[in-house]
């Protein structure tokens, strides 16, 4: 007796978890996330390619050009300073003074600084990924006043004029495409590197400048012109008492940063942009001249970065992200699809659905190496939703339930990748979209009667 009551019992339970809406959420809960496993691993996978491929860019940038920093010029001016010291002379018995001369120098940098740039971006690629380098054109005049040395209350005659140099500290020596001249009071000067400091700043100093060209007595203007290969960015450090920057480019994604905003900027015909800054001495927090050494000034620089937006590993990471919605919402599909009319469907059945919608993220990576995001979302959606529509109609025995699995998941991953391209509306347009889903879901599952599947789980 009581065994056949057990088998009996057994077997209700088995007619339950067959039958039951409740069975069948917690088999789709617990296969979600069985399939996350594999997606995590995939997460993973987009990771490691991401860094092969910085890997691959940083080496291409370092032998093309790296960032552009410009800070300079300055102009630098030696002075003598005196330390006076008292010894006791042991053969004389008295007490003697001595005075030394110590060289220490001053810097003062320009009255006007106008700087304009110009930037032509090249694409580059190695293996299968691709980078963006630039040259650029630097247009650099201004003047310096007459030195001011009162501060350190110097003497006339202690300035050493004769010895006077000009200093521009930039990176990216390797980029130079030329020779650094700089023209001052209509003579021209040459430059030579310096050893490297600590700020990571490379340092040209020109040779002696001619006292008829030094501001000692007027100002003096200058000009000179830099061309660089580079990339990533090109940054300024506004050290002029007046600073104009423009800079010009084809490049179609900017990104302005640093400390001081764009005075102007537009969209030229071709794509590019244009872009204005006016800098004044009170706008920053740093003086005008310097004694014994440069302060390092790279928090006050500002530029432009060149940057790509939203690259194929960025967009397929964003896109892995939501693959649990994905999943989810498919399931869902199929669950109402199976309540509503009655059709069963086997637990492995939804486990192939959720390889299927797995392997989505391996195509889109792979084919994505070799071609454009949009070209491999489109073959690996195509792919992915014709073998699971196809699919479907060989579990569900007709033709109008896999037509809109197919026209559902085609929706849904057109969602999905207008949600990766747009970044400023990305949360709006998802919280939306979410929104309608689940007002879709709660309208559909309307007429599923739960009541009946709780009494069901009370006899069992």
């Amino acid at each position: 007796m009581n065994i056949h009551q057990t088998d009996t019992k057994q077997k209700n339970v088995w007619i339950w978890f067959k039958t039951s809406i409740t069975a069948r959420l917690i088999l789709m809960s617990a296969l979600t996330l069985l399939l996350m496993i594999p997606l995590t691993l995939i997460q993973d996978l987009i990771q490691e390619r991401k860094i092969r491929q910085q890997s691959v860019v940083n080496e291409l940038n370092a032998k093309w050009g790296n960032e552009v920093l410009l800070y300079g010029p300055i102009l630098k001016v030696p002075y003598k300073t005196y330390e006076e010291s008292v010894k006791f002379n042991e053969i004389t018995q008295q007490t003697e003074k001595y005075r030394k001369t110590i060289i220490q120098h001053a810097y003062f940098f320009p009255k006007t600084l106008d700087i304009n740039t110009d930037v032509q971006t090249i694409p580059k690629k190695r293996n299968n990924f691709d980078t963006t380098v630039f040259t650029a054109a630097m247009n650099t005049s201004g003047s310096f006043d007459i030195p001011d040395f009162s501060m350190k209350a110097v003497a006339k005659e202690d300035i050493v004029w004769n010895k006077a140099t000009l200093v521009i500290k930039t990176t990216n020596l390797k980029g130079l495409k030329s020779e650094v001249k700089l023209n001052l009071n209509g003579n021209t000067y040459n430059f030579e590197t310096l050893p490297n400091t600590k700020t990571n700043l490379n340092s040209l100093e020109s040779s002696y400048i001619a006292l008829d060209d030094l501001p000692s007595e007027a100002s003096r203007s200058f000009n000179f012109k830099l061309s660089y290969n580079g990339s990533r960015s090109i940054r300024f450090i506004p050290i002029g008492k007046v600073t104009n920057v423009q800079m010009t480019s084809d490049w179609q994604h900017p990104k302005h940063t640093g400390s001081f905003i764009t005075q102007s900027k537009r969209t030229l015909d071709d794509g590019g942009f244009e872009a204005n800054w006016k800098l004044l001495h009170t706008n920053r927090s740093f003086s005008q001249q310097y004694f014994v050494v440069l302060p390092n000034l790279l928090n006050y620089a500002f530029g432009t970065d060149f940057i790509i937006p939203v690259d194929e590993y960025q967009q397929s990471e964003r896109a892995a992200k939501y693959g649990f919605l994905v999943i989810g919402l498919t399931f869902l599909i199929f669950f109402l699809i199976q309540t509503l009319s009655k059709i069963s469907i086997h637990p492995f059945q939804y486990l192939m659905i959720g390889i299927a919608l797995v392997m989505f993220y391996t195509l889109l990576i792979s084919i994505s190496e070799h071609s454009s995001f949009l070209k491999a979302y489109l073959i690996a959606g195509i792919a992915v939703i014709v073998m699971i529509t196809l699919y479907s109609k060989s579990i569900l025995k007709n033709f109008k339930f896999p037509i809109f699995i197919g026209a559902s998941l085609t929706a849904l991953y057109s969602f999905i990748y207008v949600i990766i391209q747009l970044e400023d509306y990305a949360l709006l347009v998802g919280s939306i979209g979410l929104f309608l889903i689940l007002g879709v879901v709660m309208y559909v599952s309307r007429k599923i009667d739960w009541q009946f599947d709780m009494e069901k789980a009370v006899v069992v």
